[in-house]
Order: C-alpha cells, then structure tokens, then sequence
C-alpha cells in the first residue's frame, strides 16, 4: 500500500472552478496558517455588553499623557468614550447631523444624477446608495478629533466625560474626514463640500486654517476625477485615497508646505473604513480587488479569494465594509456583509508576512489593533465590545472553527483508489475531526465519510477518484495540523 501526504499549500483558493481549486484550501473560518501548521484563530471574550445602542462604525484607540488609555466609537449617530475598566460615556456633539445607520437609496436633495427624471415628478429608483455613516477618528496629541462625513464638522473631545466633543473655532465644514498627520497638522479631508480638496490648519494649531506668511496653514485640490475616501498615516507619508486613484502627501516646509504626488491610478477604495496602514505601507479593498501602498506606488495585490469575496459581498450595503491590521499576526482583516446579510458577518484576510489569504465568518463592524490595549478590541453589530486573540482555547461563539479542501486526485485513468487508513499529524491528537467527501466524477454526487477522531493510525474506509478533506476544531484547544497522510492501493476499474 501506498501512503500519499496530503500536503496542502497554506491559505484559502478560491477563484475559477471548483477543480481549479485541487490540492488547496478552499473553504475556511476561523483558522489561519502559520509557522507550516494550520491553528485555530484566537477566541474572545467580552470586555463590555452592549455599549453602544447601534452598530459602531468608527474606532479609535490612544493613551493619553497621563497614561490612561481610552476607546472613543461612533455609529451613525452618537459618539461614545469607554474607559479601560469599560464606562461608556456618550460624548456626541451637540448638534450633530445624524446619518444613516444603513445604506439606501437616496431620493432626496442630492441624491442621483444632475438632470435625470423631470421637474415636479417623483425622482425614479435610481438604484445610487448613499453610504452608511461611518466616523473618522484619531488624536490630536492626547485629544480626540472626529468628523462624520454626513455631519461633516470637525470636532475635538478634551478628555472631560463630563463634556460633550464640540466644534472646532474656524475649521472647514462639509468635510467628508480627517487625519492627523505625523507633522502634526490636521489634515480636513474633502474640505469645504470640494470632494477633491484638503485643506490643512497651521502646525500645532488646529483652530488657524487661514494661510498666512506666519502659518504653514494650507490647502490644494487634488488632481483626480475621483472623491476623497480616506487617509492613512505611513512612514514618512501620508497616504490620501479616493474612489478612483491613490495620493501621498510628503511634508515640505514652507512656503508649500505640502507636496502631492500621484502613487496609484485605477485602485480606488471601496468604503471609508476599508483601509488599514501598517508601519510603511497600507492596504484596502477596491471595487474588484486589494491594493497595497509600499511607500512608493500603489498596486494591486494578487488574491487568492477575490473571485469568492467579490461574488459574495452585499454591494449596496459596501460602504459598511471595515479594514482591521492584526499585528501579531501579519494580518489584514476586512469585515464585510454577505449577499443574505444587511450587516457585516463575514471576512476575508491576508497575511502579508507570509503572503496568503483566509476567509469566515464573523460579526464584527469595527476594531482596533492591540498596542494601547494587550489584544486586539472588536465590536460586533449590537455593539458588544469584544478582547480577540486571547487563547486559542477560548471559545469562538457558535461560529464552526473548519477548513475543507479543493478535490484531491487519488487515482489516475480508470483507476479507483481504496483509502484504508488516515495517519495523523497534530500537535494535540484527538483534538480535530476529520471528514472525507468522495466522488468518481468532477461533477458527481458526493459520498461524506466521518467524522473520524484522530488515532494513530486512524482506520476509515472509503475509494474514489478524488477526495474532499474536511477539519473541524473538535475541542477549544490550541491544536495544530500539519501534512496528514492516508494509506491507499489501487481498487480496480469501476
């Protein structure tokens, strides 16, 4: 008897067909690869209920000079603080336009296109959504400064819970975000209702945008045919993206204060939240693919996934989509909603150490990247605050923790192969199931055989041309799988 290593190249495929997808990984949740062997991603626990009283679209983490560290989260429409021992103080700005919890069609003032439809008749179903609500956060030394696009006013919070964020003297309104730069200069992004402009106050003094001789206060208008989305703070650089094309601004001194280059055309953002930066480069989601800035260009990354995720991505409900970096692991994760789902509820990720793709399900709207906190900090869409990445033997919910093979080639020709044996390869043995899925044909029906508890060796009876592999996480465990191999000889003709 032959013994054949079910030797699985490390991520998830998941473009073309399913026989283009032989010999990899085609389904997942809730595992990764890393260091060779497949592992359960970490589990979570909650770290405050019910906190916010709608989905949070906006995150942001900092400590403050005194070394007290704070969450500040928006939804669409209030803003809240959370402490470290977890009180939620609600510190919306007074006045504050509320936006859209959802995405819908707009029917209003604004909505559509110029010159579609006639005077004095019901505007048509044009099918053109205006975005769900989303927060642009970050600090401004150790306050807080926040903006939302529909609001479009910035704010500043100076760490009072006793005090609500108010309005910041003399800054642009009608912005569409913000960012603060490493310079220390905020940055209004889409200033003034101009969705290609940013516009910049004087260094250290966020309450003089006027240029001036004696400022470096400043603005320009981006040359693009596209609207600003967002903004990403990288090594020397700060990275401006819109739905079209990719910028960078570079810190001059004056008089220009700021120069503009062009990095990337055709690599537009796909919502104001699908952006995560990492020390000297970023990276988002576009309409049909991902992108990734290296502190040069911008270009697209080649993925794994893209035929999956882009056919399975609720498109009307995009804008929710939100970009997470997880650092311990060389991660990007992106949450986004399904075809079936008004929220988000599924992800996709790449690992950009060792440069491979991932796929699940999770209910996760928005989250910060452990640093001011020991592990990362999630919220799901009833606005649970989540610790992830605790253990590996945490539990994950009532999520299936699963990867499940493309289809295996056992025979050659005519010739069917009887599988008699399975020898495991895990770290922790008898702590993951595992399932076969046969078929003669690549368009047969499918014979399911376990689920097996591993032994060594683990005895299964099945024959087939070609085999499916399924492992499930059968025990909250920190298991690890590596190359399986199964015992097999030759069956005959069928």
């Amino acid at each position: 008897m032959a013994l054949i290593p079910l030797q699985i190249q490390a991520g998830v495929f998941r473009n073309g067909t399913e026989f283009e997808q032989s010999n990899r990984w085609r389904d997942a949740s809730l595992v990764r690869w890393h260091n060779g062997s497949m592992r359960p991603v970490g589990g979570w626990s909650t770290r405050v209920s019910s906190a916010f009283d709608a989905a949070a679209r906006g995150m942001h983490s900092w400590v403050d000079n005194s070394d007290d560290s704070h969450i500040v989260a928006g939804t669409y429409a209030k803003l809240f603080h959370v402490n470290a021992s977890g009180t939620v103080v609600e510190i919306t700005p007074s006045g504050l336009t509320a936006g859209s919890e959802d995405a819908a069609v707009n029917l209003g003032y604004g909505g559509g296109y110029y010159g579609l439809g006639y005077y004095g008749v019901e505007r048509p179903n044009t099918g053109v959504f205006q975005e769900a609500t989303t927060w642009s956060l970050d600090n401004w030394g150790e306050y807080l400064v926040a903006c939302s696009p529909q609001d479009g006013k910035l704010y500043e919070w100076q760490l009072d819970t006793g005090v609500v964020a108010a309005q910041i003297s003399n800054a642009p309104v009608d912005n569409l975000g913000l960012i603060v730069t490493e310079e220390r200069f905020l940055f209004a992004l889409g200033a003034g209702s101009n969705p290609r402009k940013v516009q910049w106050c004087d260094r250290e003094d966020n309450t003089t945008w006027t240029p001036d001789a004696t400022n470096e206060a400043g603005d320009i208008e981006l040359q693009t045919n596209g609207q600003i989305m967002a903004a990403a703070r990288v090594r020397g650089k700060t990275l401006i993206v819109t739905d079209n094309d990719a910028h960078s601004a570079t810190y001059q001194g004056p008089p220009f204060v700021y120069g503009f280059e062009r990095v990337g055309t055709a690599c537009g953002l796909v919502s104001r939240k699908a952006i995560a930066s990492i020390d000297d480069g970023a990276f988002w989601m576009g309409a049909r693919g991902f992108f990734m800035f290296d502190g040069s260009i911008a270009r697209e990354i080649p993925c794994d996934v893209s035929d999956y995720v882009f056919a399975d991505i609720n498109k009307n409900q995009i804008s929710k989509t939100y970009a997470v970096h997880n650092s311990q692991y060389g991660e990007i994760w992106w949450f986004y909603p399904s075809n079936d789902s008004l929220e988000n509820n599924k992800y996709v990720a790449f690992d950009y150490l060792e440069k491979h793709w991932e796929i699940g399900e999770i209910d996760r709207t928005c989250g910060v990247d452990r640093g001011v906190f020991t592990n990362p900090i999630w919220v799901d869409a009833s606005g649970n605050i989540y610790d992830q990445e605790l253990s590996e033997q945490l539990g994950h919910g009532s999520y299936d923790v699963f990867a499940e093979t493309g289809p295996i080639s056992l025979g050659a020709g005519d010739n069917i192969m009887k599988v008699t044996s399975l020898i495991p390869d895990e770290k922790t043995q008898g702590d993951v199931t595992v399932t076969f899925k046969t078929r003669f044909y690549p368009n047969d029906s499918e014979s399911s055989f376990g689920p097996y508890t591993m032994s060594n060796p683990t005895d299964v009876r099945f024959s087939g041309r070609q085999v499916r592999m399924r492992v499930d996480g059968a025990r909250n465990t920190a298991w690890r799988s590596g190359v399986m191999r199964i015992e097999a000889k030759p069956g005959g003709n069928r």
